[in-house]
């Protein structure tokens, strides 16, 4: 096969822009936009590092809060889908329960489902905080294989997919305690 510079140039062109656009997709990574495409030198010349101090993390895909929350057992928004689509979460419904006027025996059960959920949570929580302590560790140790790695962010997101279950299961059970009087109270409340 004969390649002309013509040819050649559009190889580089093709491969050039799929690279500036893998680059852009990290560019943003974090902030909460996309910016523009940057070169890392000038990401560095504007004080960018988006990951920069990261590698002092115990474990380096959580950060402390992140940590923190997964063993508390806190929602960290987990839960969105049903709680911006009118499925009431436990916490915060407890935390409005006078002005949706609970009665006794409602404020027990959304206790006990609280509870509940905690308790799962932070056992899930503390379970893909092991997990992502695993990854880490095969990384760190360069012991990482294409099997180890397949395997290992299977398990992680098994758990993620368990955690996120716990928290979205008691927002679809609190409709069984709310009347739907008091969910459209809820959801007023909380500005949705």
């Amino acid at each position: 096969m004969k390649l002309t510079f013509a040819s050649t140039s559009v190889t580089m062109l093709v491969l050039f822009s799929a690279s500036a656009g893998t680059f852009a997709q990290h560019a943003g990574h974090g902030h909460g936009h996309h910016a523009p495409a940057q070169t890392p030198a000038a990401h560095s010349a504007q004080g960018q590092l988006p990951y920069a101090g990261f590698q002092d993390r115990e474990i380096k895909a959580l950060s402390s809060q992140q940590v923190e929350g997964l063993r508390a057992g806190r929602g960290m928004s987990q839960a969105l889908a049903a709680e911006l689509n009118g499925f009431p979460g436990p916490m915060h419904v407890l935390e409005l329960a006078e002005r949706l006027e609970l009665t006794a025996e409602q404020r027990t059960r959304v206790n006990e489902l609280f509870s509940v959920m905690q308790k799962q949570a932070r056992e899930l929580g503390e379970e893909l905080i092991a997990a992502e302590r695993e990854l880490d560790a095969l990384f760190k140790s360069r012991r990482i294989t294409p099997a180890t790695l397949d395997s290992q962010t299977q398990k992680i997101a098994q758990v993620q997919g368990r955690l996120r279950a716990v928290h979205l299961r008691k927002h679809l059970e609190m409709m069984h305690i709310l009347t739907p009087e008091q969910v459209n109270s809820y959801n007023t409340l909380r500005g949705y």
